[in-house]
């Protein structure tokens, strides 16, 4: 009988939010498969789970996916969870479930804690209709990704860096326009979360402002009318 993958989302900041049901898991799996074994231990630690953790992440995904998988069809349970959020979103976790699926192993996936659905709730924006477009390529293919998107009318979700958001902005402006209404959410469910609405041409006014920019971002871009 082989055994199951647990996708489990975990915080993105107010330990509060994980799931009751996402604990039991964690402490019932035999392996926990994560991001950063040092991220993820305080996390089991302050929720007294003792289960071992294994690093898995982009850099020895490729590596290890066919190897976890075949202890899964042996009859282990792991749980993948990511640093903070739902594993798979913009972190690893496709390639396994891919896998997996492939070799007939049972699949589970928990909901829980993510940034993108409050940011785009938050907004303003419709929300009714929207396409997840992640992270932008750091240099190249940033042009092509914004050409693709210039006749999108659906609300368009990103996520961005601190070091790149006011860069990303400005590729907005050069698209879209100056005018098209926008907002960000950045440390979402922690002590400083912040949430600003308005034109591009005045987040970036907003952005630009700021003394330091910090933390990681939700950027909400208005749809073509």
């Amino acid at each position: 009988m082989t055994g199951k993958l647990f996708l489990v989302p975990t915080p993105i900041g107010n330990l509060e939010d994980i799931t009751f049901r996402a604990i039991r898991v964690l402490k019932e799996v035999s392996l926990i498969l994560c991001e950063d074994t040092r991220v993820s231990g305080k996390l089991l630690k302050h929720f007294e789970i003792g289960t071992p953790l294994k690093p898995f992440h982009q850099h020895n995904e490729h590596q290890l996916v066919a190897e976890m998988t075949r202890q899964l069809k042996l009859g282990q349970s792991f749980a993948l969870i990511s640093d903070a959020g739902s594993p798979g979103i913009s972190d690893p976790g496709f390639l396994l479930v891919r896998k997996c699926l492939e070799e007939g192993v049972e699949i589970e996936s928990l909901p829980g804690a993510t940034a993108l659905i409050p940011a785009l709730v938050n907004s303003g924006l419709p929300s009714d209709r929207f396409v997840f477009e992640g992270f932008l390529p750091q240099k190249k293919g940033r042009n092509k990704r914004m050409e693709a998107l210039l006749e999108e009318t659906k609300t368009i979700v990103f996520y961005e860096s601190p070091y790149r958001v006011v860069k990303t902005f400005k590729l907005f402006k050069e698209f879209f326009g100056g005018e098209r209404r926008a907002s960000y959410s950045r440390e979402i469910t922690k002590l400083h979360e912040e949430t600003f609405r308005g034109t591009v041409d005045e987040v970036i006014a907003h952005l630009e402002a700021k003394a330091a920019i910090k933390g990681e971002f939700v950027l909400v871009l208005e749809g073509e009318n």
